[in-house]
Parts: structure tokens; sequence; C-alpha cells
């Protein structure tokens, strides 16, 4: 075997594993060019990494202040703080912000040569919220509010991040400088690599709408964002580059009756269907870089506890039904509705382009996503699994009268002040079409969620490096939302939001290593 320095290593591993991985958030990676700290002062003040026989540890820490329009208490649980417009949020409140620009979390990875020019590579990574300390975990800001009042909700999302030891990626694999890399296990997926890699907030969870709601990285649902059981390939060749992942099935499919009198004993077991595929092909030439993303997820899961209920705007208590398309279980329960989780079903097809272009001080980013909802051709039952080892205690598979088309689009740009100074302006908007049945939506017939809706946000921010690891940033984001995408309960009449708007300004700091 030839011999070669560690820090030849670790940049070669930063340059081929993690070159299509984004920089700005969840647990950002170091520069390709940056080599081993020799000494605490360089640690301190340059961009070295924390690298040992091949091994790097890295991570961030980010947190800060923000003041909403219309918020809700904060999460222990919550990682994506509240500058989006929030479907819960009932008055003005001071909140500490967690995670504006990067994922506040650690990681570990490594690559050693076993043949010449073929490598063992691994990562482990995971999100820490700063204002608590507890595991990132989305699931449990929905289930902390079974039951409760609609008005004493905390902050609620969903997301990939479900309190797993490792909820950003955890994978190994093989790597060659000419034959490409390939991995194995959780893994971002190819619409998370493209999205930060292309959005002008850098997936900024304060700042950006397709760095918040993971609609548009996951291919449809926040939650697939990362996959499990996943196996992943990229390979470049000169100004061309291509990924291919695939997902294969896991956990458990519940148990389906289609009778709406169906009963605990009178349902059948479903095998997990969960499969997942996708594409991705780009290039670069000069200061211009393009991808082109194809995703496909059967039985994606969007979570809605607490928003099961209220059911109507008059009642005010949550309800947790263990049911299939809220349609209760009559006799012995499958599963308790303690712990669990209540979500829609469907399958999902999403295409996506999206460009960057360098000019002086500046970078222009766009891009499109096109994105097909279908009830799913293998419906989930109750006791299916979902993220984190949660359990569905109620599950919709009939969800969609007709197709749900949802279509992101967004543009930016980000100006380089100065060699430590950058200022970030960016737009989103997020449409949905009518996927009611026909004639079912405006006039007397009203709104509801199946109706057309639009969701915009805008926001500008400044970042600035005191060094290469500490940095200060200021900003302020404005969202609304409108039509079908204004109203919180995806079946029956809806409930509206308490507000369609949020303005949200927000401070903060962050290191990273």
């Amino acid at each position: 075997m030839r011999s070669v320095s560690w820090g030849a290593l670790a940049a070669l591993a930063a340059t081929i594993v993690l070159s299509q991985t984004a920089r700005a958030q969840n647990v950002p990676q170091p520069p390709a060019a940056a080599e081993p700290c020799e000494s605490v002062h360089e640690f301190a003040t340059t961009d070295c990494t924390l690298t040992w026989h091949g091994i790097t540890l890295y991570g961030a820490y980010d947190v800060g202040v923000g003041w909403v329009s219309h918020g809700s208490p904060q999460s222990p649980y919550n990682y994506e703080g509240e500058s989006l417009v929030n479907r819960n949020g009932n008055q003005s409140r001071f909140l500490i912000e967690p995670n504006n620009l990067s994922q506040t979390g650690l990681g570990i990875r490594g690559k050693g040569e076993f043949l010449q020019d073929w490598f063992a590579v691994f990562n482990a990574s995971t999100g820490i919220n700063p204002q608590s300390g507890q595991l990132a975990n989305a699931s449990a800001t929905d289930i902390a509010n079974n039951g409760l009042p609609r008005g004493s909700y905390s902050a609620v999302i969903d997301g990939a991040r479900a309190g797993q030891p490792f909820n950003d990626e955890f994978y190994g694999g093989i790597s060659s400088t000419y034959f490409g890399t390939l991995t194995l296990g959780r893994q971002r997926s190819l619409g998370t690599d493209a999205m930060l890699l292309y959005d002008p907030a850098g997936g900024a969870y304060a700042f950006s709408y397709i760095g918040y709601n993971g609609t548009m990285a996951g291919g449809g649902d926040t939650e697939d964002s990362r996959w499990d059981d996943a196996i992943k390939y990229r390979v470049a060749y000169g100004p061309v580059h291509f990924g291919a992942m695939y997902k294969f099935a896991d956990g458990s499919g519940g148990c389906y009756a289609a009778s709406s009198t169906w009963t605990a004993a009178t349902c059948a077991p479903e095998d997990p269907h969960n499969s997942a595929y996708g594409f991705d092909l780009g290039g670069e030439d000069g200061n211009l870089s393009v991808d082109i993303v194809y995703q496909h997820y059967n039985q994606a899961i969007s979570v809605l506890n607490p928003l099961l209920g209220p059911t109507s705007p008059t009642q005010p208590y949550q309800s947790a039904l263990n049911s299939v398309n809220t349609i209760p279980i009559t006799g012995a329960n499958l599963v308790g509705t303690t712990n669990t989780v209540y979500g829609i079903v469907t399958d999902n097809s999403a295409l996506m382009v999206a460009a960057r272009y360098t000019l002086d001080q500046f970078k222009f980013f766009g891009g499109y996503e096109h994105i097909r909802y279908t009830n799913p051709s293998n419906p989930l039952g109750v006791g299916a699994s979902d993220q984190g080892g949660y359990i569905m205690s109620g599950v919709e598979d009939n969800n969609l009268d007709s197709p749900k088309i949802a279509q992101i689009w967004w543009t930016g740009v980000k100006y380089a002040l100065d060699s430590k100074t950058e200022i970030t302006l960016s737009w989103y908007q997020q449409l949905q079409n009518d996927f009611r049945v026909p004639g079912s939506c405006g006039g007397a017939a009203g709104v509801v969620a199946a109706c057309a809706g639009t969701l915009n946000e805008v926001s500008l921010y400044a970042d600035h490096h005191f060094t290469k690891r500490f940095d200060v940033y200021a900003g302020v984001a404005y969202s609304d939302v409108g039509g079908g995408l204004a109203i919180a309960i995806p079946h029956g009449p809806g409930v509206p939001y308490y507000y369609d708007s949020n303005l949200a300004p927000t401070i903060g700091a962050r290191v990273t290593f």
C-alpha cells in the first residue's frame, strides 16, 4: 500500500464523499481543502479539521433570539424554530430560536485506503436542539400536544428527524477515485442534497421555506428528506455528475380493512411497500451549475398529530382516534393511542430542476419542482411503522379525491459584501391544485384543505464571519398562506389557521468545526 499523509486523506475524503452534499445546514462539512488542526490556536483561527488517523469530528452550535407575530410556545423537541407561518400560531412572542442557519449537532466521518485508490468510508451525524439539549424529534412535537386544547399547543412540526440516535445520517460504504462512491444506511435523499446546494439560503430554517419545510427536499413529504435502508451511488466524470438512490421496504404495514364497519378482528395484515428510488443528473460549466432530480416514494407518510382534531372550529380538544381513514376501530384496539401518530399516506413522484450561477460577488439561485400525489397503491393500516420507531394508530389511505399537484419554485441572490460578510435575499412559493371532487371548491361549498392554495415566503439576512468558525447573523422572514393551504385539518370541513401570515425577525450566532 502506498504511503499518503493523513491531511491528504482528509482532503480527498471531503472532496469525493461530500462534494455533493450541502455545507450550510444540517451539521456543516468543513471545506474540502482544510488540513488537520495542529494547535488550539489554529483550530480557533482557521478552518482546519479535527482529524486523527483519517477520522474527522465535525459539528455546529447555532442559536438565536427571535420575535414572531404569530407563534406558539417553544417545544424542547422542535429543531426548526417558528419563522414560517404557523397553523397554530396564535399570538406574538419572543422566543429562543434554534438552528437558524445550521442544525446544531455532531458528526464523525472517516475514510481509509484498503487498496490503491479504493477507500472505506463512513459518516454518522445527529441533530441536537440547543434550547433544550434534546435530540431533534419532530414526531415528539406532535405527540406532546395530543389531547390538549388547540390554544395550548406548543410548537408542532413534521420532519425526518424523530429522535433517532443518528437522526441526520448513518451510513458506510466504499469510494473510488475513478468509479465513484457507493454507500448504504440512513442517508439524505437526492432532493435534500440538491436543495442544500441550490437554495440561496442554504436550507436555513429561519430564512428558507424549502429548508424549513422538507416537502421539496423529500419529493412530497418532509419525512422523506432522509431515507432509511437506502443504497446511494454518486460518480463524476469531468463536468458531469450522476447519482442514483434506492430505498428498500422496511418496518410493518400494519392491519388494514376496507370495510366501513371493520373491527380489530377483521382487518388483514399488510406487508410494507414503502420502497423509493431517485436519480440525479447534473453538471458544471464555468460559473454555471445545473441539476435535474427525479424521486418516487411509495407509501409516504405525512403526520397530522395533533391536527387530527379539533375536527371543527367549535370542538376545542384533539381527538386521538385509533382508525383507518378516520373510521374508528370497534372492539379492542390494535395499538394504543398513547405515544403514537396519525398520518396521511400517499404515493409521491417529483421532478426538480435547479441552477446556480456566480458572477463576481453575486451568486444567483433558482429552481422548480413538480410533485404529484396519489392515494397509495398498497395501503397502510393501524400499527404501521413510521420513522424513529413510532407506530401509527390512525391512517388515511384515501385522503385524495383526485391526484394532488404541488408546485414549488424559488429564486434568490447571495452578495459578498466583503471577504467576511454576505447578504442573502430569497423568495419561495408553493401552489397546490383542487384535489377535491370537481365543483366542490368555492362558492357555497367554501374552501377546504383539498382546494387550491398558495404559500409565499420572502427573507433577507446578513451573515458576518469574525473567524472561519464563528459568525453572527441577523435577518427577517415574512410568510403568508391562502386558500386550501390555510386550512389546518386535511379532512372534513377543516379548521383555518389562527392567522394566515407571520413576520419573524431573528438574530443569532453560530460556531462550526
